[in-house]
């Protein structure tokens, strides 16, 4: 077949394939023309998982007439000086517009601020119309209509409807983040409507806008993150290590205003959190770079989800520093789920009605229960409520030990130890902790601070203080190392090779020594002790092959972690043991002094706190 040029359409087709995957695609270029246009509220209505109907309406500053021609013409953009490395808008090749075009119904009506009238275009499959007179406000109406009905075989590739507009509802979330300013509505016949108001562009509105999307719950669970470091910013917030998610959908990351997807954040985020989560937990972050244009490249990805950094280690070492500093310097902190599960836990009527009913499985008697009013359990109207509630009652410090001291003469069958009857010293009750009153089933201490009762689980929690020792006695000297009695001769690609031998020294620190033996080969001299026999061979490729993703060697100083965690575990205080008063606040001063001491080294919380007010709601008291 002799060499040709392609026609407009199927160039326009070809790009639409690379830019174009799924409906949600088109409401994230929609979106991104709408914001560079200055836009301070915008609209998307979508129908059909969004490949029957695609409205993106915005009140920016709208395409004059002459140019709606160039709009939907290739490579034809308002966002792109001389530079290609100066890339500070969201779009900027130009595609987005004439490839939806191509396999959709395309239309575009959009009004100028001085423009006396508006002015529509359209594009159907490819076949663009003439320029007509329209109606309409300030700003740029968008409408893709039957998606991909150019281009048939792509429909086999598409997912439900649900699933289409799950993913445009997580593309309008992630975008909305970064623009707190801006109003985002999303509506339509296929979903419930998301309304996102403006928060303002301020830490305190940004924030707001973070809880918009991610839920109430994040902003009290959440660690403050503000670094530099070599003219690279870092801002945003993450979550405590007793605050998880089941998968990674949460990590939202942008770099200069652009959401991205980049394995190199991503990496960074999961090292940062490796000592304190489980390895099947993900932490909840939002985090901003903010960095020159002209060190990092946009122009990698067809739909510009990923980026590539000059300087990938700064970047990646920023990440991890500052979030390991933020969770080192936030102190000793609980998720407020915690307690939100202890509460439902214990609530009466909380629980569906749990009888068994007759024999013959029918649920009469639960239905019957449920249609008699008394489906739940409401302390204000019961006759047998406290006799105070509702009454204005003085404040009080604590739990009123000294209205129960009668109760405190004889032992108490539920505690295996108490830490004494002498009411707590004010000093004690004041420390975030507080000042333990008991020991239950050998393994719980519970503790008592002014407004709180704290419940912690000693295994974990002296578990991580071990653990931190360790690791720091690990990390402030030398690795000691041992001696093979053979070098053991590793074959590696060159470059491999000499990666390896640039981070040498570094590798020594850990213990493992090791240096040039000819092409393409490393001789292998020394290893960590802490390892014992360990396969040399697949230690030192797995190290090659992390300095050529990220330039790091923490492969090794991971592994070392590993041992140590395994050294905490049998080495701390087991459950079971009775302690008495001293060491029970011992461990509490000590877990209040230990960075991460939150969660265990295997991600478990080490204490749950439930405020007073919380269990004064319990008993009806609120």
């Amino acid at each position: 077949m002799p060499i040709r040029q392609l026609s407009e359409t199927m160039i326009n087709q070809i790009a639409a394939g690379e830019v174009i995957e799924r409906p949600a695609s088109v409401v994230k270029e929609l979106v991104e023309n709408a914001l560079d246009a200055g836009a301070s509220r915008v609209e998307i209505v979508t129908a059909g998982g969004g490949l029957s109907l695609i409205r993106v309406t915005d009140d920016g500053s709208g395409i004059a007439e002459p140019e709606l021609s160039l709009a939907v013409a290739r490579h034809c953009t308002s966002k792109l000086s001389d530079d290609i490395h100066d890339i500070r808008s969201l779009g900027f090749r130009g595609e987005a517009l004439p490839s939806i075009g191509s396999v959709a119904r395309l239309s575009i009506r959009s009004r100028t601020a001085t423009g006396d009238s508006a002015a529509e275009i359209g594009i159907e499959g490819g076949r663009v119309s003439a320029v007509k007179p329209a109606a309409a406000n300030r700003g740029t109406t968008v409408e893709v209509r039957d998606l991909f009905f150019a281009t048939p075989a792509r429909l086999k590739f598409m997912k439900g409807e649900r699933a289409e507009s799950s993913a445009t509802s997580d593309v309008v979330k992630r975008i909305a983040i970064a623009f707190p300013s801006v109003r985002f509505t999303l509506a339509g016949s296929d979903r419930s409507t998301l309304e996102l108001p403006a928060t303002g562009d301020t830490p305190d509105g940004r924030l707001a806008r973070v809880a918009q999307v991610m839920g109430k719950d994040f902003p009290d669970n959440a660690i403050a993150i503000d670094a530099m470091r070599d003219g690279v910013h870092l801002a945003g917030h993450v979550s405590i290590p007793s605050y998880t998610r089941a998968n990674a959908l949460q990590q939202y990351a942008y770099v200069n205003g652009r959401p991205v997807r980049d394995k190199l954040i991503a990496g960074a985020i999961r090292g940062a959190f490796a000592d304190v989560l489980p390895r099947d937990r993900h932490a909840v972050t939002v985090l901003f770079l903010t960095i020159d244009p002209a060190t990092v490249d946009v122009n990698v990805h067809p739909a510009k989800a990923d980026v590539r950094f000059r300087d990938p280690g700064l970047v990646r070492g920023l990440i991890v520093g500052a979030i390991r500093e933020a969770l080192a310097g936030a102190g000793i902190r609980a998720a407020t789920t915690g307690a939100t599960g202890m509460m439902a836990a214990f609530r009466p009527g909380a629980a569906p009605y749990a009888h068994p009913g007759p024999a013959n499985g029918h649920r009469s008697y639960e239905a019957a229960y449920h249609a008699s009013g008394f489906g739940g359990f409401e302390p204000a109207r019961s006759p047998q409520r406290p006799l105070d509630m509702g009454e204005a009652r003085p404040a009080r410090n604590g739990f009123a030990e000294n209205d129960q001291a009668a109760f405190d003469t004889g032992p108490l069958a539920s505690g295996d130890a108490r830490a004494g009857t002498a009411e707590p010293a004010e000093a004690l009750l004041g420390m975030a902790l507080g000042a333990a009153r008991a020991q239950v089933h050998e393994n719980y201490i519970v503790a008592q601070t002014r407004d709180s009762l704290i419940i912690v689980d000693q295994h974990a929690a002296h578990e991580r203080l071990v653990y931190e020792a360790l690791k720091n006695a690990l990390h402030s000297r030398a690795v000691p190392s041992q001696m093979l009695l053979l070098p053991e001769i590793v074959d590696l690609p060159e470059e491999d090779a000499e990666r390896l031998a640039m981070h040498s020294q570094t590798l020594a620190k850990f213990g493992l020594g090791l240096e040039r033996f000819g092409p393409g080969a490393v001789a292998v001299r020394e290893t960590p002790s802490m390892l014992g026999e360990t396969n040399v061979q697949q230690l030192v490729r797995d190290l090659a092959d992390e300095i050529a993703d990220n330039d790091t060697v923490e492969t090794l100083k991971e592994r070392l972690d590993r041992i140590a965690a395994t050294m905490a575990c049998h080495g701390s205080v087991r459950s079971g043991r009775l302690l008495k008063a001293e060491e029970m606040n011992a461990l509490l001063r000590q877990m209040e002094a230990t960075p991460g001491s939150g969660t265990c080294n295997h991600g478990r919380p080490t204490y749950i706190e439930l405020k007073l007010a919380d269990i004064e709601r319990l008993f009806g008291r609120r």
